[in-house]
């Protein structure tokens, strides 16, 4: 196994170690502190060697074991250190390699800042900071902290962030420095943690070191430009930059691959293919790349968040649809480069040629509202999310939330929306009037006008018109309007723009209908409203029977229709069939309990169907469907049926079983049946047909009626009631049962 000597104590050189891991080489690192060895990552070929070495015992080290070459990944302040590595490398004969930091940022904002100093060494910067009034804060670590507690006028004024080693503290106490002045932390600290700093300590000026990107650099100086105070930048000290990272991967290539062609050069083939092969995987590199998905709000600049707001002035590529990009147009950096794309397909191939052309940089991808509120973000983070995973993009993927348009009607509204449905139009057919119904409060995500007039006119034909509407047009640009109307006051809007709506029903009232004593129960016909007003009893199947305009249309009964509808056992977003509606009380009886269900209500009577719409209406009914025909052959168009009720089949029972058995193999089945000629067929049919969940229940109901002062029982026809579901697997077991006895023959 090749073996790689890394002197480490930067992010560069964790990174390295771990890369190197990866692709099969032995990696003896060498740090100087007990905080060095805590941060550096586990790996399967990584040997962590503790404490501060001279230039005799790197020699000595160097010649103990065969190494391929020495990496010199230690701090760029670290002048000395960087020395004694290159000098016992030059006499072990052993490769150099200086894996260096790029440290040549221009801050970001340095042209509006006409207080950042630059100083030679820590010495220079201490004449500069007797010159500043203020508390100063030290970030350029522990090792020179002596020159400035050593200045009187400095050491009640400094705070010192150091990293969180014993060492590191250590060090500040033995200066004499009292905790109160000691900030012990990892970094790297975004621009809002500098902020906070700066503004938790009364910091009236800055000291760092020329770090770069992996220092945490220009997030500092963003964040003193903000705070309004002074920066003094302690320069790089070091005259040769060394090689990059790309460099140095490519000089253990070439030198794994120089050693694998030598006679006895290794003893593992093949190091270096892998390295190429981790290198160019992905694998995180020393700087971090940056992807923010960011909800800007309603549009409104003065909306966003403070979190959002950094991320897109700090971004290097703002994605988004024209009209985003517009919006936070005078919030970007004047270099920040903008590319109309919204879509992950869009945007994935583009980060990629990013992060592959140059050095590690900042995207912020924009979403109108909140990201997480029927937002694009989310498919956009799952597909960064899998990219990142499978190593075709690299760095730390963040979301910045942003204000909704639920929350901000609600707000300039002065309503709660926390008891709100929330229900959207977008790309579906909703049946908006039927979650109306039921609910309290519903919040409405709608397009424009054209939306809010078919809105209107929905409620109003549903028997809804007394519900009352806040709507947001335009919310959070100049030409704002919020305000509250009635379904018919809204069926004349004509203002394009976009529109949102919280609705409010006040005749739902649950579990107390407002009577005294009374809960809504179905039975209580008192409380059953009547004529255009839907019913607003418990979601539960019972409708009285009185609440169904009948004629003389025959109707399955009240306490039968329980039964039946409980046998179907209806899920979300069925389609059911109801074959033989006649008046189409199992019809509304279905479709009122779920908005997401389909029924269709199936009836070749005339006076029949008359029946079922005016029933319909009356309900409010959207997804209950007229079908006016004759089965079977009425079903053919439609859709393939998850449930169906016969309530009547014309004398054609088979060919109804048959067609539904062809339509979905598995569909469930309830049937009614009274005169025992139907019995005995069902009975005949459902023992030739591949069923399963096979139940036959015989019900008798008996009601009371009045007779004088007393209550008489009167009774009704019975009812036989037959459940069962189709089953593809029974048809194909009892198809190989037929088999195997026709073989046995």
């Amino acid at each position: 196994m090749q073996r790689i000597l890394i002197f480490a104590g930067t992010t560069e050189g964790r990174n390295l170690a771990e890369t190197l891991d990866k692709a099969g080489f032995f990696c003896e690192v060498c740090v100087a502190t007990e905080y060095g060895r805590e941060v550096m990552p586990e790996g399967r070929n990584l040997r962590v060697r503790e404490g501060r070495m001279g230039e005799d015992g790197m020699e000595a080290l160097m010649r103990q074991e065969h190494f391929l070459a020495v990496v010199d990944a230690t701090h760029p302040y670290a002048v000395e250190v960087t020395e004694h590595i290159r000098h016992s490398a030059a006499r072990t004969g052993l490769p150099y390699l200086r894996l260096s930091r790029d440290t040549k940022t221009e801050p970001e904002g340095a042209e509006h800042m006409p207080y950042i100093r630059y100083a030679d060494s820590a010495a220079e910067s201490i004449c500069y900071l007797k010159e500043l009034p203020g508390n100063i804060l030290l970030t350029t670590g522990s090792k020179e902290l002596s020159l400035y507690t050593g200045e009187p006028s400095l050491r009640d004024r400094l705070y010192v962030r150091v990293l969180p080693g014993l060492e590191s503290i250590a060090i500040c106490k033995e200066q004499g420095l009292p905790g109160k002045q000691i900030i012990a932390m990892q970094g790297p600290f975004s621009e809002k943690l500098n902020e906070a700093l700066i503004e938790q300590f009364e910091i009236g000026v800055l000291v760092t070191k020329e770090s770069g990107h992996a220092g945490g650099f220009p997030e500092k100086i963003r964040a003193a430009e903000h705070a309004g105070i002074p920066v003094i930048v302690i320069k790089n000290p070091e005259k040769d930059q060394g090689d990059t990272w790309e460099e140095v991967l490519a000089e253990i290539r070439r030198l794994s691959e120089a050693a694998e062609k030598s006679e006895g050069g290794t003893t593992d083939e093949g190091a270096a293919f892998r390295l190429e092969a981790v290198s160019e995987s992905g694998h995180r590199k020393p700087d971090m790349h940056d992807i923010t998905l960011v909800g800007i709000g309603m549009g409104n600049p003065g909306l966003l968040t403070g979190e959002a707001r950094s991320a897109i002035a700090e971004a290097d590529y703002l994605f988004g649809a024209k009209r985003l990009l517009e919006a936070v147009a005078e919030l970007k950096k004047p270099d920040a480069v903008q590319k109309a794309a919204y879509l992950p397909g869009q945007i994935l191939p583009e980060l990629k040629d990013i992060q592959e052309k140059q050095r590690p940089a900042k995207a912020a991808l924009l979403f109108s509202g909140d990201t997480g509120f029927y937002s694009g973000a989310a498919a956009m983070h799952e597909a960064l999310k899998d990219a990142l995973a499978a190593g075709e993009l690299a760095g730390k993927l963040k979301i910045c939330p942003g204000i909704s348009s639920l929350s901000y009607l609600a707000a300039r509204a002065g309503m709660s929306w926390q008891d709100a449905r929330i229900v959207s139009t977008h790309g579906k057919e909703t049946d908006v009037a039927g979650v109306v119904r039921k609910e309290k409060k519903v919040f409405l995500i709608v397009s424009g006008a054209e939306d809010m007039r078919k809105l209107a006119g929905e409620l109003t034909a549903s028997g809804l018109d007394s519900v009352r509407l806040t709507v947001g047009y335009q919310m959070s640009y100049p030409n704002e309007w919020i305000f509250e109307a009635t379904p018919k006051e809204c069926e004349g809007l004509c203002e394009e723009g976009l529109y949102a709506c919280m609705i409010e029903n006040p005749a739902v009232r649950l579990p107390d209908c407002g009577k005294d004593g009374c809960m809504a129960l179905p039975e209580l016909s008192a409380c059953v409203q009547t004529d255009a007003a839907p019913y607003n009893g418990p979601l539960t199947p019972g409708l009285p029977d009185s609440y169904f305009i009948r004629g003389e249309v025959p109707m399955t009964k009240e306490e039968v229709r329980q039964v039946s509808l409980c046998k179907l056992g209806l899920t979300e977003h069925a389609v059911l069939y109801d074959i033989g509606s006649g008046t189409g009380s199992i019809a509304v009886e279905a479709a009122r309990l779920s908005e997401n269900l389909t029924v269709y209500a199936i009836e070749h009577k005339e006076k029949a169907q008359e029946l079922i719409l005016k029933n319909a209406a009356k309900a409010g009914l959207t997804n209950l469907k007229l079908v006016a025909g004759e089965a079977p052959e009425c079903l053919a168009a439609l859709p393939a049926p998850t449930h169906a009720f016969i309530g009547g089949s014309g004398g054609r029972l088979g060919e109804i079983l048959g067609c539904l058995y062809e339509k979905n193999p598995n569909v469930r089945v309830v049937l009614n049946a009274i005169s025992l000629e139907t019995v005995a067929e069902v009975t005949g049919l459902i023992q030739k047909l591949p069923i399963c969940e096979e139940k036959i229940v015989q019900l008798s109901v008996e009601r009371a009626r009045r007779a004088g002062g007393y209550h008489l029982m009167q009774a009704e026809n019975p009812v036989y009631i037959f459940s069962f579901t189709f089953s593809e697997s029974m048809r194909q077991t009892e198809g190989e049962e037929e088999k195997g006895a026709e073989n046995a023959r």
